[in-house]
């Protein structure tokens, strides 16, 4: 690996990430979940969506992605009855969720982190949609206001809302993936949700056979344009003048639970 021409901050070594940092101070975040997406398909495919737009976006556009966020909010508030709907109250999901508070909390030092590393704004993208992501608009929105550092917060979705329409495990989701990561799918597992013990459906939708490669990258550069005009029209915020102490970075999240009857996954 030539850590010249990566942009992943893990990968990046001092003199490469100061260029870059230099060059665009935007980080990209990328955050996923590990569920079932029907038998196949990998439990990561929100990670893998969100890895992959952040990775191109940072290549075509500038700046670093960060180290991603594999753990999201899920298993509470709305979650929980789709779960029992999609997979079943008695199966095992296999998750890999952490409660709301955990999750957002996490989330403000990441970009605490972020800001006192030099970046002066941040995109999150989310493989995983469904509401959650706006409890952590309420923590990007907090930090915004105490630092002046953009930060926006979007399910991969969101950003060509109004061009397609998404789904969980179906034929925009498994397309996405069969265009970003083909190997990783297998459609001629498409009937063992009906085989005995296999665990049912696992969240599969009823038109996952008809996603094609070709339509999952009209999906996914339509997506990556959208992040592309984002990066254009990003005001950035001022060179801090000192770091970010625990203790102002505590006193936004008193700001955050302070509205906590408000968050969409409590």
């Amino acid at each position: 690996m030539d850590s010249l021409t990566t942009v992943r901050w893990a990968h990046l070594r001092p003199d490469d990430f100061v260029r870059r940092l230099n060059e665009k101070p935007l980080i990209y975040l990328p955050f996923g979940l590990c569920e079932p997406h029907g038998h196949i398909a990998p439990f990561g495919l929100d990670t893998l969506k969100a890895d992959y737009y952040c990775e191109e976006s940072a290549k075509r556009f500038g700046g670093i992605v960060a180290p991603t966020q594999g753990y999201h909010i899920h298993e509470c508030g709305f979650h929980k009855p789709w779960l029992d709907e999609v997979v079943g109250p008695d199966q095992n999901p296999y998750l890999g969720a952490m409660p709301p508070y955990v999750v957002c909390y996490h989330f403000l030092y990441q970009l605490r982190s972020f800001a006192n590393a030099g970046f002066r704004a941040v995109i999150a993208v989310s493989g995983h949609h469904g509401g959650s992501q706006n409890d952590l608009r309420r923590v990007a929105t907090a930090f915004t206001e105490a630092t002046s550092i953009p930060v926006t917060v979007k399910t991969d979705p969101e950003w060509v809302e109004g061009l397609y329409v998404n789904d969980h495990a179906g034929k925009y989701e498994i397309s996405q993936l069969l265009d970003i990561n083909p190997d990783s799918i297998d459609l001629s597992l498409l009937n063992r949700q009906h085989e005995p013990n296999s665990g049912g459906r696992l969240a599969l939708n009823p038109d996952a056979g008809e996603a094609t490669a070709a339509h999952g990258k009209e999906i996914n550069e339509a997506i990556i344009k959208a992040i592309g005009d984002c990066v254009a029209q990003i005001k950035y915020a001022p060179k801090q003048e000192e770091p970010l102490s625990y203790e102002a970075t505590e006193a936004i999240w008193k700001s955050v639970l302070a509205r906590t009857s408000q968050w969409s996954s409590m």
